[in-house]
């Protein structure tokens, strides 16, 4: 059934984007990857993903900060791949600070590519999604989409704005054979993510397994990270027949944090 499709995954050269493009092309999907350089090693990333799985996959370089960029990404991949139905927005950043404290800057570069680029990679996908008679949108949030934490006031509030765009666009679209939901992942074991251990354990005097179950994973239940492929065969159930009658939802993959 997704065999032959055609997918956008902002953000998608590393951590969870990447996950989530190799399991759709895993599944037959045709994929398009995206971040803002533009270097040989992105272009091989796709190159790799299209022999290890016999799909066609693109990397098209696009600042998801800018309306222009995100409404060309899908007219590039469109022409590039043909007719866009599957869209993940998962492009995204993050910044901490006091909100007395926050600079405006980071403020605005957080919404416009944590929120503001969701809003035009859909509008400019719809049409077409429209047109095919099928299409399937997925928005990475967070759990920070569902639940807050200091110091990430400007995250947090686009977060929660993902998730109710999302719902939103679900209603509209909802007898188009068209679904929209959302993903709210906890943390996430990335190599960002990873690279953050050695120093939480030279920070807490602590050894590796001690930092991440006491420190980093403190809010998460399971005490264990989501792995990227989890997050990317999820996004593959949504994109499924099976999953035809989820939509307007955000999806926890959290460990049980917002059970809380």
């Amino acid at each position: 059934m997704l065999q032959g499709k055609n997918a956008i995954i902002t953000g998608s050269t590393s951590g969870i984007g990447l996950g989530i493009a190799r399991q759709l092309a895993k599944a037959g999907i045709n994929v398009g990857i995206n971040s803002f350089t533009d270097s040989k090693e992105d272009h091989k990333l796709a190159d790799d993903l299209a022999q290890e799985f016999g799909v066609k996959a693109i990397y098209f370089s696009a600042d998801m900060s800018k309306p222009e960029a995100c409404v060309s990404l899908v007219e590039q991949a469109t022409e590039k791949l043909g007719p866009i139905s599957i869209l993940v927005n998962n492009a995204g950043i993050q910044f901490v600070a006091p909100v007395d404290e926050f600079p405006p800057q980071k403020w605005d570069a957080i919404m416009a590519i944590n929120l503001s680029s969701v809003f035009h990679t859909t509008r400019t996908a719809v049409p077409g999604m429209k047109a095919l008679g099928w299409g399937r949108i997925i928005n990475i949030s967070s759990a920070h989409g569902l639940t807050a934490s200091p110091y990430k006031s400007a995250y947090v509030a686009a977060k929660h704005g993902v998730v109710g765009f999302t719902k939103s666009v679900a209603l509209e679209l909802a007898e188009q054979n068209i679904t929209c939901n959302a993903v709210c992942p906890g943390y996430v074991m990335t190599p960002l993510v990873e690279a953050q251990i050695p120093e939480q354990m030279k920070t807490h005097n602590m050894d590796r397994e001690t930092v991440i179950r006491e420190v980093m994973l403190a809010r998460q239940p399971t005490r264990e990270f989501a792995t990227t492929e989890q997050i990317g065969d999820i996004v593959a159930f949504l994109c499924s027949e099976a999953a035809a009658q989820i939509t307007g939802t955000p999806l926890s993959v959290d460990g049980g944090w917002t059970a809380l």
